[in-house]
């Protein structure tokens, strides 16, 4: 094995562990914390394999504005933030259905592994100097993608605004700060 493939496989490791942390860590932080781990992983990787372009969209955009989303989300929605006791009784976040959703999760994953094997087991991408520089890449990003991202930037600041909204008791049909009763 060469050294650039000892780093790639060493930078998935920590990928796939820190993801392996984001779903099984009991304080929300810390798992958008080892979320930040697996991106900038990720974005290792890509910088391996001489995607620089990629490398630091992952980084300004997941690492910079998705998990500072997250973080807000945590902090506007009142979630518990330290450690959540580990009794099944008291735990507000297990709804204890553990193994369905395991389950679940390994049945998607298999049905999309093999929609994809299915679906493109015959493409491939021509890696010859200049087709795969961020000039084709923002082309399609700007041509072809344009919609799907604004339809999710959309999405993401709708789901900003609802957490505020739901997280204040100042705002809605409740009773409005500086208004008394019988003002009307």
């Amino acid at each position: 094995m060469t050294g650039q493939e000892v780093v790639f496989t060493l930078l998935g490791v920590v990928a796939v562990g820190s993801a392996i942390m984001v779903v099984t860590t009991r304080q929300l932080v810390h798992a958008a914390l080892w979320l930040v781990v697996s991106f900038g992983a990720l974005a290792g990787g890509y910088l391996m394999l001489t995607a620089e372009f990629v490398a630091w969209v992952q980084v300004l955009i997941y690492v910079g504005a998705v998990v500072v989303l997250l973080l807000f989300g945590i902090m506007l929605t009142r979630a518990p933030i330290g450690p959540v006791p580990r009794s099944g009784d008291d735990d507000p976040l297990d709804s204890g259905n553990r193994w369905v959703a395991l389950a679940v999760a390994a049945a998607t994953a298999a049905v999309l592994v093999t929609v994809l094997v299915m679906g493109f087991h015959d493409a491939f991408i021509d890696l010859k100097a200049g087709h795969g520089g961020a000039e084709p890449l923002g082309g399609s990003i700007f041509r072809t993608w344009v919609l799907p991202f604004e339809v999710l930037s959309v999405l993401l600041l709708s789901a900003l605004v609802g957490a505020i909204v739901l997280s204040r008791s100042d705002i809605g049909p409740g009773s409005p700060e500086g208004v008394e009763e019988g003002d009307g």
